[in-house]
């Protein structure tokens, strides 16, 4: 006696298709599915509740509805707009600087015969490094004094008569905050960037060569515009991370002196969790989101649309 199970296989086949159940692929989906809900959407959901009240957290207090005056208050602040500022200006410059480094790198691994795989993993140690511990250790090789690295290096080359206090200053410690941006990404955009190159068919190069064109011109003309989609997504990637640089700067100069290199993420860490003003941060991590995918949005329409792979 056929069962049910076999009988609707046997129907299934008849009509040249296989069995299945509809909904088996969806129970796998479930558990993925409920830890997004629950670690991610509901977050994100209950912060942007907490950034229409004066938020309290003490027993006892009421959290007072104010609507949209976070935000108003936001874009009415002096300090946040420094503090956007800034992060643009680190966004811009990290980013170019872990660009230009990466495919220089990845130009010359890309040459190297033997021990690629060695240069490789040393580009990218420090992508893998902790920030925390990459934050200490540049503020030890910047401390004032003869104690820092760089100022005993310089100080013995003749660039400086006397110890730095880079941290003093805000134009001498976003030399230091930079500097750890850009050799932190920089592996990471070499990797990528290499392993573009090395989808290039070495047959154009070779035939390149014999119409007589020199290294610039293969440069120029062949690898950077088969390699553009590439260079777009390791931007925008690049961009979008830069704005949201927190770690470095907490711990570098943790927003001084006076604000002057305070970014985003700072200032929303010190008025939430330093000045207990929960409603006004979220306010702010929103705001910064919008930013975020605005200027990713921007960065799609200006340089996405000359993106499109080159026919080999």
């Amino acid at each position: 006696m056929n069962s049910p199970m076999t009988a609707a296989v046997s129907r299934a086949e008849k009509r040249g298709k296989p069995y299945y159940r509809w909904y088996v692929p969806y129970l796998f989906l479930v558990p993925g599915l409920a830890l997004y809900l629950v670690w991610t959407v509901y977050p994100l959901l209950y912060q942007l509740y907490v950034s229409f009240f004066d938020w309290r957290i003490m027993p006892g207090q009421v959290s007072e509805y104010i609507g949209l005056q976070n935000y108003q208050d936001v874009l009415t602040d002096r300090t946040f707009w420094l503090a956007m500022q800034n992060t643009a200006g680190y966004a811009v410059i990290t980013v170019a600087g872990q660009m230009i480094v990466g495919l220089a790198l990845a130009f010359l691994v890309n040459r190297v015969i033997i021990g690629k795989r060695f240069f490789r993993t040393v580009y990218y140690i420090p992508v893998v490094t902790s920030w925390v511990v990459v934050s200490f250790l540049f503020s030890y090789l910047f401390s004032p004094g003869n104690s820092g690295l760089i100022n005993y290096v310089l100080m013995q080359l003749g660039v400086i008569t006397e110890p730095v206090s880079w941290m003093a200053q805000s134009n001498t410690a976003w030399i230091a905050i930079y500097s750890l941006g850009i050799w932190k990404g920089m592996g990471w955009a070499m990797v990528i960037f290499l392993a573009a190159l090395q989808g290039i068919p070495p047959e154009l190069y070779e035939a390149a060569a014999i119409d007589g064109a020199g290294e610039w011109a293969r440069l120029r003309y062949m690898t950077l515009p088969l390699i553009r989609r590439t260079i777009f997504f390791v931007f925008v990637a690049l961009m979008i991370g830069g704005f949201q640089v927190f770690i470095s700067v907490l711990l570098i100069t943790g927003g001084g002196p006076l604000h002057r290199t305070e970014v985003a993420l700072t200032y929303m860490f010190d008025e939430a969790f330093g000045n207990l003003h929960f409603g006004y941060g979220a306010a702010l991590s929103y705001i910064l989101a919008v930013v975020i995918v605005l200027v990713s949005v921007i960065q799609g329409r200006l340089f996405g649309r000359n993106t499109r792979e080159v026919e080999y």
